[in-house]
Protein backbone atom coordinates (compact mmCIF):
# COMPACT_ATOMS: atom_id res chain seq x y z
CA UNK A 1 0.00 0.00 0.00
CA UNK A 2 1.47 3.74 -0.97
CA UNK A 3 -0.08 6.63 1.09
CA UNK A 4 1.08 9.79 -0.50
CA UNK A 5 0.94 12.58 2.18
CA UNK A 6 1.70 16.30 1.51
CA UNK A 7 1.83 19.28 3.74
CA UNK A 8 0.69 22.82 2.07
CA UNK A 9 0.55 24.32 5.73
CA UNK A 10 2.18 23.99 9.02
CA UNK A 11 0.98 20.80 10.94
CA UNK A 12 1.41 21.34 14.27
CA UNK A 13 -0.40 17.74 15.58
CA UNK A 14 0.57 16.24 19.14
CA UNK A 15 0.50 12.95 17.48
CA UNK A 16 2.18 11.13 14.58
CA UNK A 17 -0.03 12.28 11.74
CA UNK A 18 1.69 10.11 8.99
CA UNK A 19 0.78 7.35 11.25
CA UNK A 20 -2.63 7.55 12.05
CA UNK A 21 -3.02 8.04 8.31
CA UNK A 22 -1.69 5.24 7.70
CA UNK A 23 -3.10 3.19 10.27
CA UNK A 24 -6.76 4.89 9.55
CA UNK A 25 -6.56 3.67 5.67
CA UNK A 26 -4.85 0.32 6.05
CA UNK A 27 -7.93 -0.20 8.82
CA UNK A 28 -10.35 1.44 6.25
CA UNK A 29 -9.07 -1.08 3.47
CA UNK A 30 -9.04 -3.97 5.95
CA UNK A 31 -12.49 -2.96 7.15
CA UNK A 32 -14.08 -3.21 3.77
CA UNK A 33 -12.06 -6.21 2.65
CA UNK A 34 -10.58 -4.41 -0.46
CA UNK A 35 -8.95 -7.21 -2.35
CA UNK A 36 -6.23 -5.03 -4.04
CA UNK A 37 -2.72 -3.09 -3.20
CA UNK A 38 -3.77 0.44 -3.11
CA UNK A 39 -2.68 3.71 -3.44
CA UNK A 40 -4.13 6.88 -1.59
CA UNK A 41 -3.19 10.34 -1.77
CA UNK A 42 -3.61 12.89 1.52
CA UNK A 43 -3.06 16.42 1.23
CA UNK A 44 -3.30 18.85 4.20
CA UNK A 45 -3.99 22.47 3.69
CA UNK A 46 -5.79 25.32 5.37
CA UNK A 47 -8.85 27.31 4.96
CA UNK A 48 -7.57 29.15 1.60
CA UNK A 49 -6.01 26.04 0.29
CA UNK A 50 -9.16 24.21 0.35
CA UNK A 51 -11.59 26.89 -0.89
CA UNK A 52 -9.65 26.78 -4.00
CA UNK A 53 -9.81 22.98 -4.81
CA UNK A 54 -13.80 23.49 -3.36
CA UNK A 55 -14.65 26.28 -5.90
CA UNK A 56 -12.61 24.94 -8.76
CA UNK A 57 -14.02 20.83 -8.70
CA UNK A 58 -17.10 21.73 -6.33
CA UNK A 59 -18.06 24.99 -7.58
CA UNK A 60 -18.46 25.82 -3.93
CA UNK A 61 -16.40 29.23 -2.90
CA UNK A 62 -15.91 28.76 0.34
CA UNK A 63 -13.99 26.17 2.82
CA UNK A 64 -14.90 23.08 4.21
CA UNK A 65 -13.43 20.67 6.34
CA UNK A 66 -12.47 17.48 3.75
CA UNK A 67 -13.06 16.57 0.63
CA UNK A 68 -12.95 13.39 -1.36
CA UNK A 69 -12.21 12.84 -4.93
CA UNK A 70 -12.73 8.71 -5.54
CA UNK A 71 -10.89 7.42 -9.06
CA UNK A 72 -13.42 4.72 -8.73
CA UNK A 73 -17.01 4.58 -9.95
CA UNK A 74 -18.65 1.89 -8.24
CA UNK A 75 -22.19 0.00 -9.51
CA UNK A 76 -22.78 -0.15 -5.68
CA UNK A 77 -21.12 1.23 -2.82
CA UNK A 78 -17.73 -1.44 -1.73
CA UNK A 79 -18.73 -3.74 -4.80
CA UNK A 80 -14.93 -4.16 -6.32
CA UNK A 81 -15.97 -6.72 -8.29
CA UNK A 82 -15.76 -4.84 -12.09
CA UNK A 83 -12.13 -3.10 -10.54
CA UNK A 84 -10.14 -5.83 -12.56
CA UNK A 85 -12.25 -5.12 -15.89
CA UNK A 86 -10.19 -1.58 -15.78
CA UNK A 87 -6.56 -1.16 -16.09
CA UNK A 88 -6.58 2.53 -15.92
CA UNK A 89 -7.17 2.35 -12.15
CA UNK A 90 -4.18 0.56 -11.68
CA UNK A 91 -0.73 2.24 -11.16
CA UNK A 92 1.30 0.68 -14.32
CA UNK A 93 4.37 1.04 -11.95
CA UNK A 94 3.34 -0.85 -8.55
CA UNK A 95 0.01 -2.59 -9.73
CA UNK A 96 -1.47 -0.57 -6.92
CA UNK A 97 -5.38 0.29 -7.30
CA UNK A 98 -5.09 4.07 -6.77
CA UNK A 99 -8.24 5.01 -4.66
CA UNK A 100 -8.09 8.74 -4.99
CA UNK A 101 -7.40 11.99 -2.98
CA UNK A 102 -8.49 13.43 0.61
CA UNK A 103 -7.97 16.77 1.15
CA UNK A 104 -7.77 17.91 4.94
CA UNK A 105 -8.37 21.35 6.25
CA UNK A 106 -6.01 21.34 9.18
CA UNK A 107 -7.44 24.60 10.85
CA UNK A 108 -11.22 23.24 10.47
CA UNK A 109 -9.41 19.98 12.27
CA UNK A 110 -8.52 21.76 15.30
CA UNK A 111 -11.76 24.01 15.53
CA UNK A 112 -14.08 20.84 14.98
CA UNK A 113 -12.35 19.15 17.50
CA UNK A 114 -12.59 22.02 19.91
CA UNK A 115 -16.73 22.46 19.08
CA UNK A 116 -17.32 18.06 19.75
CA UNK A 117 -15.23 18.00 22.70
CA UNK A 118 -12.77 15.28 21.05
CA UNK A 119 -9.19 15.34 20.68
CA UNK A 120 -7.61 16.50 17.51
CA UNK A 121 -6.51 12.96 16.95
CA UNK A 122 -9.93 11.70 17.24
CA UNK A 123 -11.11 14.83 14.26
CA UNK A 124 -8.19 14.03 11.99
CA UNK A 125 -8.99 10.03 12.06
CA UNK A 126 -12.56 10.52 11.87
CA UNK A 127 -12.19 12.77 8.75
CA UNK A 128 -9.56 10.07 7.18
CA UNK A 129 -12.31 7.17 7.50
CA UNK A 130 -15.05 9.64 6.12
CA UNK A 131 -12.99 9.99 3.27
CA UNK A 132 -12.25 6.35 2.74
CA UNK A 133 -15.82 5.52 2.78
CA UNK A 134 -15.98 8.08 0.06
CA UNK A 135 -13.20 6.40 -1.88
CA UNK A 136 -15.49 3.23 -1.74
CA UNK A 137 -18.50 4.78 -3.01
CA UNK A 138 -20.55 5.42 0.15
CA UNK A 139 -21.80 8.72 0.37
CA UNK A 140 -24.45 10.27 2.85
CA UNK A 141 -27.06 11.88 0.39
CA UNK A 142 -29.89 10.31 2.21
CA UNK A 143 -30.59 9.46 6.06
CA UNK A 144 -30.63 5.95 5.37
CA UNK A 145 -27.09 6.15 3.64
CA UNK A 146 -25.91 8.63 5.75
CA UNK A 147 -26.55 5.88 9.11
CA UNK A 148 -24.42 3.41 6.82
CA UNK A 149 -21.75 5.56 6.74
CA UNK A 150 -21.91 6.66 10.42
CA UNK A 151 -22.06 2.85 11.24
CA UNK A 152 -18.56 1.76 9.00
CA UNK A 153 -17.09 5.12 10.62
CA UNK A 154 -17.40 4.39 13.98
CA UNK A 155 -16.78 0.39 13.50
CA UNK A 156 -13.43 1.48 11.77
CA UNK A 157 -12.51 3.89 14.34
CA UNK A 158 -13.44 1.92 17.43
CA UNK A 159 -10.89 -0.97 15.47
CA UNK A 160 -8.38 1.83 15.74
CA UNK A 161 -9.26 2.32 19.69
CA UNK A 162 -10.22 5.78 18.57
CA UNK A 163 -13.08 7.24 20.60
CA UNK A 164 -14.66 10.44 20.67
CA UNK A 165 -13.44 11.31 24.44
Amino acid sequence: MTIFIESECEVAFDFDYEKVAKDVVNQAIEYMNFPFEAEVSITLTDDSGIQVINKEFREIDSPTDVLSFPMIEYNEPGDFSSIEENDDLFNPETGEVILGDIVLNVPRIYKQAEEYGHSNLREYAFLITHSMLHLFGFDHMTDNDAAVMENKQREILDELNITRN
